[in-house]
């Protein structure tokens, strides 16, 4: 199970873009929640941004494509909009068995109804994500959680599985406890 921004995509400047071309200074912007709370935060509507989203700024970090490719079954859990993260993974041609957005949640996301959409239980998945939002996830439902360590702005703490490139997951799911 995944993340979307941050994980599996470089979307950093996707995500930035809108606030900026709406005069909100860069260093303001903060990542890892839903997009209606931190439009609200930043005082601009939720249609105005989406109205400036390029969808093709955002591309999948070195070896997420080969990664994907390779997996027979796998999630999508984020705070994403769904317009722009449904229209991201048609544009990359990506079919997770499970895609979850912000409104599939109340508040902000939760990895339990996508366990429940993918009839898993937390034993017998991985959640990879790049914030501490994404590790309190995994740990409220108990399932392991490893760092996209790809992205430079993912920050380990003690006890983190930090994978330096994607497909070091492969290794991490055959060689699990």
């Amino acid at each position: 199970m995944f993340d979307l921004d941050g994980t599996l995509l470089d979307s950093d400047a996707a995500l930035v873009a809108p606030f900026v071309a709406l005069g909100v200074p860069e260093e303001q912007i903060t990542f890892g929640h839903t997009l209606a709370d931190e439009c609200a935060r930043l005082r601009i509507t939720v249609d105005d941004y989406l109205a400036r989203y390029d969808t093709d700024l955002a591309l999948p970090f070195a070896g997420v494509e080969d990664l994907v490719a390779q997996l027979d079954r796998w999630a999508v859990c984020s705070n994403k909009h769904p317009l722009g993260g449904n229209a991201e993974l048609a544009r990359l041609g990506w079919a997770p068995d499970v895609a979850m957005f912000a409104d599939s949640f109340d508040g902000p996301k939760r990895l339990g109804p996508v366990l429940d959409a993918i009839g898993a239980q937390p034993r017998d998945v991985i959640f990879i994500g790049d914030t501490d939002h994404d590790r309190r996830c995994a740990q409220e439902v108990g399932c392991a959680f490893a760092l996209a360590g790809w992205n430079p702005r993912a920050s380990a703490v003690v006890g983190d599985r930090v994978l330096a490139r994607p497909l070091d997951l492969l290794d991490l799911l055959f060689h699990r406890d």
